[in-house]
């Protein structure tokens, strides 16, 4: 009897489990029946904030086109950007990328730019000096913002990890600025040299016919001073001893 009495409660021990899970179950889904009965409730609210998100929309878009037409004021004639009172404001006498710092982790700074700023629709964060500004567009005529680029000792552009531009930039001022020197908008910096004369004239003795002798006899030297030098005898006793395999014995 005991034994039988212990067989019950273990079952009920391990189906107790069970049946609290079922009754969770059954609560969650009467819990979502009633939140789905509301749901029409919830979408008149939906709709009224549709309502003010395409009222804000609307006037984000109104933005936007105002944006817009900003930037085609100075997409036609870039270079009169550089000219005007917002560039003046914001940059002063200084380059576009004067002020620029890239955020980096660590102390040591990355060797090299990112490839782009803009990929799509989205703009990184911190981007390049050029990218950041949508009115800085690089054209071959826009001379003074490829001057703040260039070298006036060298002629050459500056590296990308000293402007910070990007490298898809950077490939649009190195053919911005040959097109510019090109059509002679850009001076273009040719060393220098000196031509000498005697470099490239044939009267010197260097390069003169060699007169011929007036008379040889057998056993006499070609030039006078030949025969006056003499070899050291050291090291010609050396240079035999190195080279004693490869000599012609004396016959």
């Amino acid at each position: 009897m005991a034994a039988s009495l212990q067989r019950i409660g273990i079952v009920i021990c391990r189906s107790f489990p069970v049946i609290l899970q079922r009754n969770l179950q059954r609560q969650i889904i009467h819990d979502w029946k009633i939140t789905s009965s509301a749901a029409p409730v919830l979408r008149v609210n939906f709709c009224t904030s549709s309502s003010s998100s395409s009222s804000s929309s609307s006037s984000s878009a109104d933005s936007t086109d105002s944006a817009e037409t900003v930037v085609s004021r100075y997409a036609d004639r870039p270079w009169e950007y550089l000219e005007s009172e917002e560039y003046i404001e914001r940059y002063g006498s200084k380059p576009v990328w004067s002020n620029y710092r890239r955020n980096h982790k660590g102390g040591v700074p990355p060797q090299k730019t990112r490839k782009t700023c803009i990929r799509g629709d989205k703009i990184c964060a911190n981007a390049c000096p050029i990218c950041r500004d949508p009115n800085v567009i690089v054209h071959y005529k826009n001379v003074n913002l490829l001057q703040q680029f260039v070298s006036p000792q060298t002629g050459m552009l500056y590296d990308p990890t000293r402007t910070g531009v990007c490298m898809k930039q950077q490939k649009l001022l190195n053919k911005a600025v040959d097109t510019a020197r090109d059509h002679g908008l850009l001076p273009v910096q040719l060393p220098h040299v000196d031509y000498s004369k005697e470099d490239y004239s044939n009267t010197h003795g260097a390069v003169a016919p060699t007169p011929a002798p007036f008379s040889l006899s057998s056993g006499e030297m070609w030039y006078s001073w030949y025969g006056s030098i003499k070899a050291d005898e050291r090291e010609l006793a050396r240079v035999k001893r190195i080279y004693k395999e490869y000599l012609k014995p004396n016959v």
